[in-house]
């Protein structure tokens, strides 16, 4: 018990510290250059508190549950050897999180001229599918880089038809996909898989699931454009009334049983799943099992938190703030987007997670510092490049098309690992801080500049995701040239020769 707190407390320190810069510069904004009600700004506070509790409890139960649940599952089901079942079983595990997803759910509210629950069904469709094809290509040692070729080559062919308003839709629902909630169950199911096979490149193929998994619902949301008419809806920025401090406490505690309905329900199906695999395969010892369901409940409290804080606090003052830049001072909005963007990786809760799976995998070959930096750099780019959507209206193609291409490209110059890592880590970086309080600055500057909001700043969780497929992949070319100028330089000895490891004092 008194470990748990200790781990709780060093989690919670170090959302703190993943916070806190987002937490001083929009501060400094709403202070001395974007004025703002005193009510927003305290909410924003408010929810910055519930965010950074939120964030530890989080990291600490995912680590406690939904790692160990995903590779318990993966594990058995590549032990039974059927392979329809363990197809079948990936197919309706990818739906019923990817249903669950907070950062889908957000997403799905937000999109004005498409039905929620048609949204949250299409795309649950096309993770699933997709998760069962990973669990083939693991099984199978299926090319990577050859299966991403294939499908973003179809993707770019679906998008040069199907109707503009789906365009940037469908390539922010395969970023939100791939949120707190997916991730560490994706990856340790993939791991889990991987673990029965014998050979070398068993651990790296069990990266890239988080890529794959983001594939299917770009597909499944360009193909829904060509069918579903979405009529003329116009997008509204988040906005919760706070004129006063007890509407505030109101809000927060009007909004938080309705994040405990929604999270029980969203956890509900991998729960079940969970305890029919524990009576029928998995059984696990009663203080397993016992730790995995607290674990369960530190996640089920801390995603409850983290998305009353986001959602009443981040997104309220992140549509005010981007409307009054938009009309007062839209020079700073591309500067102001670059170091938001630079920080707000810190904030994502599954990107520490990665991190851990990268270091342990490549047996700290690749620190997760290096992994983290060149994030905020690519993130930091990204968010520049949104706001420049918002100014000039440029079509997303202009930036996907040339920047998947690169990417893909840069899949042959690196080795296979670095390729997955890379696409994985564009999933996980598109997380709910960008699909809340970034998405709703990026709308309401859109709005107050009368743009296209559907075409213009929509979009932004697409350039997240995508721009650290080159970062990451650049890092791993120039962690594998260094590697090879070591090898060179290192002496080279024959059997014979006489190698002195100390010298003689005396």
């Amino acid at each position: 018990m008194e470990a748990t707190k200790t781990e709780l407390a060093e989690k919670i320190r170090e959302s703190a510290v993943s916070v806190l810069p987002i937490l001083i510069l929009v501060s400094l904004l709403c202070l001395f250059l974007t004025p703002m009600q005193p009510q927003l700004l305290l909410a924003f506070l408010i929810g910055a508190l519930m965010l950074i509790l939120g964030m530890g409890l989080f990291s600490l139960g995912a680590e406690q549950s939904m790692t160990l649940i995903g590779t318990k599952i993966g594990t058995a089901l590549t032990k039974t050897k059927n392979l329809p079942l363990i197809l079948g079983v990936s197919f309706l595990l990818g739906f019923a999180i990817t249903v669950a997803e907070p950062d889908l759910q957000v997403l799905a509210e937000t999109v004005p001229h498409i039905s929620s629950t048609v949204l949250l069904v299409t795309v649950g469709i096309g993770v699933g599918l997709f998760m069962s094809l990973c669990m083939y290509r693991i099984i199978t040692g299926a090319n990577l880089r050859w299966l991403l070729l294939g499908c973003y080559a179809l993707i770019f062919l679906l998008a040069a038809f199907t109707d503009p308003d789906f365009l940037c839709i469908a390539f922010d629902s395969g970023g939100v996909t791939t949120g707190p909630m997916t991730v560490p169950f994706i990856l340790a199911m993939g791991m889990g898989v991987a673990n029965i096979r014998s050979d070398n490149r068993a651990e790296a193929d069990s990266f890239g699931l988080v890529a794959l998994c983001s594939i299917g619902p770009i597909l499944s949301v360009l193909l829904l454009g060509f069918f579903y008419d979405g009529g003329e809806a116009v997008a509204e920025l988040s906005h919760t009334s706070l004129p006063t401090t007890t509407a505030i406490g109101g809000a927060f505690l009007a909004a938080l049983p309705v994040y405990f309905k929604e999270m029980a329900i969203a956890m509900l199906p991998i729960v079940g799943i969970f305890l029919i695999f524990q009576l029928a395969l998995l059984r696990l010892t009663r203080r397993r099992l016992v730790k995995i369901l607290i674990g369960l409940l530190y996640t089920y409290l801390g995603l409850v938190l983290f998305l009353t804080g986001v959602n009443i606090g981040f997104s309220t003052l992140g549509a005010e703030l981007g409307a009054a830049l938009g009309r007062t001072a839209p020079q700073w909005l591309i500067p102001l987007a670059i170091v938001l963007g630079w920080f707000i990786i810190s904030a994502e809760p599954a990107v520490s997670i990665l991190e851990k799976q990268i270091e342990t995998v490549s047996a700290g070959a690749i620190p997760g510092k290096a992994i983290k930096r060149s994030l905020s750099i690519a993130i930091a780019i990204a968010m520049g490049l949104a706001m420049l959507r918002v100014l000039t209206g440029i079509s997303i193609l202009w930036f996907v098309v040339p920047g998947y291409a690169a990417a893909l490209a840069l899949s042959f110059l690196v080795p296979d690992i670095y390729t997955a890592i890379a696409f994985d880590s564009g999933g996980v970086a598109s997380g709910p801080m960008t699909a809340t309080f970034m998405l709703q600055l990026v709308m309401g500057a859109s709005i107050a500049l009368g743009g296209n909001v559907l075409r213009d700043a929509f979009g932004v969780v697409a350039l997240v995701a995508m721009m650290p497929l080159l970062s990451i992949q650049l890092v791993g070319f120039l962690y594998e040239r260094r590697a090879k100028r070591t090898a060179r330089e290192a002496p080279v000895y024959g059997d014979l020769d006489i190698i002195e490891l100390w010298e003689d004092a005396g």
